[in-house]
């Protein structure tokens, strides 16, 4: 990945962009918009200074690493398609979605700040996901696996609404009930 500037980053660069980044994420969805950036620094192992250089405001760190969540959500979609079955693929996907969608919940407050400051963290990301569902849905039915009548949109759908209602922490097993419920749903009839 290349900062801004469109220059590729040092491979020590990039390792540290990515700890801070997974810091963040984990810190603001703990502690909301009030975390602290030596708090994200020190959970990341890198220095106050390597964390501002890299993200100069509260806004710019809050909103890539939200970005990086979609991303790396996304960006599964292959390695998962290789490893394993078209179904088991969408269902380790669908329980990497219900993580995205505790990690965007907790870090909801922060995510408003930047939206608030005139940014959109959430630019794209909507299509991104819609797209990663359309890879694994038309694996799915190529394998006669899933359904061919079901919609990606139906999906995303079915996933953000058990996201509203079961993303917390402490709703992790009623998530995981749905996410089969939706599975089941899904699966194509067997001969």
């Amino acid at each position: 990945m290349a900062q801004e500037t469109g220059r590729p980053l040092r491979a020590d660069a990039q390792r540290n962009r990515e700890k801070i980044l997974a810091a963040a994420v984990r810190v603001f969805t703990e502690e909301g918009l009030d975390a602290h950036y030596e708090r994200i620094a020190k959970e990341a192992g890198v220095g106050t200074g390597t964390l501002y250089r890299n993200f100069p405001t509260r806004e710019t760190l809050i909103e890539a690493a939200y970005r990086n969540e979609v991303a790396r959500l996304c960006d599964a979609v292959p390695g998962l398609l290789a490893a394993m079955p078209p179904r088991e693929a969408l269902r380790t996907w669908m329980g990497h979605f219900i993580d995205y969608a505790t990690a965007k919940l907790g870090m909801a407050e922060a995510l408003r700040a930047v939206v608030a400051s005139g940014s959109d963290p959430y630019d794209h990301s909507r299509e991104m996901i819609q797209a990663a569902i359309t890879s694994l849905m038309e694996a799915g039915v190529a394998a006669k696996e899933l359904r061919s009548d079901i919609r990606p949109s139906d999906v995303f759908a079915a996933l953000a609404g058990i996201a509203l209602t079961s993303a917390a922490p402490d709703q992790r097993d009623q998530a995981e009930r749905l996410l089969g419920l939706t599975l089941d749903g899904l699966t194509a009839p067997r001969s």
